[in-house]
């Protein structure tokens, strides 16, 4: 095993501002790893250059925990590589416009087109054609490297990883923990007074369990209480999901709408993804520049505590052989979730192991809810197919197989037809 010191990990895709900022944030926040070489690795050099600047400022301030370079090349990033952190996009916002727009033209009734939906689909195919092409890079350089997904579609992204590549992997995402600081605030409590789990698919979960940490009191009817005393305070749709099934969503409408028939009429109108696009990426990128340029003012950002994303402690629980907790991770399922399908890729927690991940064997899913990821797992199955065997037709069924789609296989068919063409260039079927 290597020591912490001979430790390499790769952020690839580094000058997203949504990820490598964040990444490099809680890997300078990781003192059971302190030494490891961690390369940010972008094919883009002007946003690898930006987020350069911001991660050695910050690595500067902090008394550089770590060893730290950038590079466009793949071979010198991926070279000798323990750790391979993946958050990648190729023309996100114009796909994402597309992905929503041209479903919504045809009568589709999805409301965010990210992650499902027809427009996830297209999404997903995206994805994988850029993942997998990294992964074959990476395949003959570093072979034995640990993979660690954060690209979107989860799902979709990590099963096409676990059956075209040999890497040891997981996908990672933080919605868990949106819905536990919620939680925080609708039940008056610190976050470590919570012991809560949650399981389902990616952006699809609910909490299983919601107790007081130090009593072992469950804090599921103050929860429902809550919601009764205060319905404006909960998105339409995670309160109907909670009234009728009688479980709380992690996430929040924009992504469980994703997933759920019927879902405009609850939430009665569409997510607005150019508002995420300018305000949330656009001021994280200037923000990034600035502090790279030293344009702001000597703040103590390296002060600030590390975030809850779980891939540094997934690798420092690797490198140290410590069992580390993790909330939620995304994995094939191995009858960790029992009435969902062997193979697909659930959501659940787990444990650092010697070698990789332990996940935990979880209740059921409620069977309403599990019916309705049983659908997404089928699509899910089809889209990744698509992908791999290069069969628009596998596409074009799990299009017409979506809940959200427009009405009808005619509509289906002159939406899909428009999709081709206008993303052709970006899809595996060349």
């Amino acid at each position: 095993m290597k020591t912490p010191q001979e430790t390499k990990i790769v952020l690839v895709g580094a000058g997203g501002m949504s990820f490598g900022p964040v990444m490099v944030h809680d890997a300078v926040h990781s003192p059971k790893i302190a030494g490891a070489q961690l390369v940010l690795h972008d094919i883009d050099q002007e946003r690898l250059d930006n987020a350069f600047a911001a991660a050695d400022r910050l690595n500067r301030a902090a008394g550089e925990p770590v060893r730290m370079s950038a590079t466009t090349d793949p071979e010198t990033a991926y070279r000798d590589a323990d750790f391979l952190l993946l958050s990648v996009e190729i023309q996100r916002f114009w796909g994402w416009k597309t992905d929503y727009e041209i479903p919504v033209k045809h009568g589709s009734t999805q409301i965010m087109g990210e992650n499902g939906g027809p427009g996830g689909a297209f999404h997903s195919l995206r994805s994988i054609k850029t993942v997998l092409g990294i992964c074959d890079t990476a395949a003959a350089i570093c072979p034995n490297a640990y993979l660690i997904n954060l690209t979107n579609p989860m799902s979709r992204v990590t099963l096409a990883i676990n059956r075209a590549t040999k890497f040891r992997n997981v996908g990672l995402c933080h919605e868990f923990h949106g819905g536990l600081a919620r939680l925080m605030f609708m039940l008056l409590k610190p976050m470590n007074k919570i012991s809560a789990k949650a399981t389902g698919i990616n952006h699809f979960t609910f909490f299983t369990q919601i107790d007081d940490a130090d009593t072992g009191e469950d804090l599921y009817p103050k929860v429902r209480r809550h919601m009764e005393k205060f319905p404006f305070l909960h998105p339409p749709l995670v309160r109907h999901i909670c009234n009728e099934y009688g479980v709380f969503a992690t996430s929040e409408d924009s992504h469980i709408g994703e997933y759920f028939p019927g879902v405009k009429d609850i939430v009665g109108r569409h997510m607005n993804f150019r508002r995420f696009h300018q305000t949330d990426c656009a001021i994280r990128d200037q923000l990034t520049k600035w502090y790279g340029k030293g344009v702001f003012p000597p703040l103590p950002i390296h002060k600030l505590p590390r975030s809850m994303e779980q891939a540094f402690p997934i690798i420092e629980g690797l490198v140290t052989g410590d069992r580390v907790y993790l909330d939620g991770v995304n994995v094939p399922n191995r009858g960790y979730i029992p009435n969902l399908p062997d193979g697909a890729i659930v959501e659940v927690p787990a444990w650092t192991g010697a070698n990789d991940l332990e996940p935990e064997t979880m209740p059921p899913v409620q069977e309403d809810l599990a019916a309705m990821m049983r659908t997404q797992i089928e699509i899910q199955d089809l889209v990744v197919r698509a992908a791999l065997e290069k069969d628009p037709n596998l596409a074009f069924q799990a299009v017409a197989m979506d809940p959200l789609s427009p009405p009808g296989e005619a509509a289906c068919r002159r939406m899909f037809d428009e999709m081709m063409q206008t993303q052709k260039h970006l899809l595996p079927f060349d």
